[in-house]
């Protein structure tokens, strides 16, 4: 069973959630939050596999209740956010979430990204995530961090990194690179495993952060 905490301030919106995947056989709803810092507590209690997190609530938002949650080693987060350039999205992917949806999201694409968060995956293509920072930082002008950091990786690690964050799967990656998929797929692993990243979406969002990709790139 995957064990899904809700939180969202809406109670409406809750028990929508609540319906969907309570009527799933393979989910149970372990418990419900209104802001954040109940959302904290209850991922303490419960320890959810999956957390679905809004991100504008009270008390404490969803971005700073994905850090302390996602620190703590507590759950994996899935964001929920109402507008698809949204700086609280960004910041929760910054954060630990394994990756965002629009609340407008149909069910079964829900159901499936929960099912995809539950076993390790991120839900956010890389395209997707590369279209929001080409927004987001383009607009901002985002203060890069010390792309030093991005020594540990090999040539060919380095050259992986770039192509996911320009959006690419490991099948084109591996075309791209005349490589084969599990090669590619391993080079994957071990960037993420060298630069203690959770996911791709993070990958995508350290290669603009640190300068190897800039907006309007790729």
């Amino acid at each position: 069973m995957i064990r899904v905490l809700l939180v969202d301030d809406q109670e409406l919106m809750r028990v929508g959630f609540r319906m969907v995947l309570g009527a799933q056989d393979d989910m149970e709803i372990v418990g419900e939050a209104g802001n954040g810092a109940e959302a904290v507590e209850l991922a303490e209690e419960h320890r959810p596999d999956v957390v679905l997190m809004d991100v504008r609530m009270p008390v404490l938002d969803g971005v700073e209740a994905t850090k302390l949650i996602t620190g703590r080693g507590l759950a994996k987060v899935l964001v929920m956010t109402t507008f698809d350039l949204d700086e609280y999205a960004l910041s929760a992917l910054r954060n630990g979430a394994s990756g965002f949806l629009l609340k407008d999201t149909p069910s079964v694409q829900l159901v499936a990204a929960l099912r995809s968060v539950a076993s390790g995956d991120a839900v956010v293509s890389p395209s997707v995530t590369r279209r929001l920072l080409d927004r987001f930082l383009g607009a901002t002008g985002g203060e890069l961090r010390d792309a030093s950091m991005l020594d540990v990786l090999t040539e060919r690690e380095r050259e992986v990194l770039l192509l996911m964050a320009q959006g690419l799967s490991n099948t084109e990656i591996a075309r791209k690179l005349f490589l084969s998929e599990a090669t590619v797929k391993t080079h994957v692993g071990r960037v993420l495993s060298k630069l203690d990243l959770r996911d791709r979406v993070q990958a995508v969002v350290l290669a603009y952060e640190t300068g190897l990709v800039r907006p309007g790139e790729a």
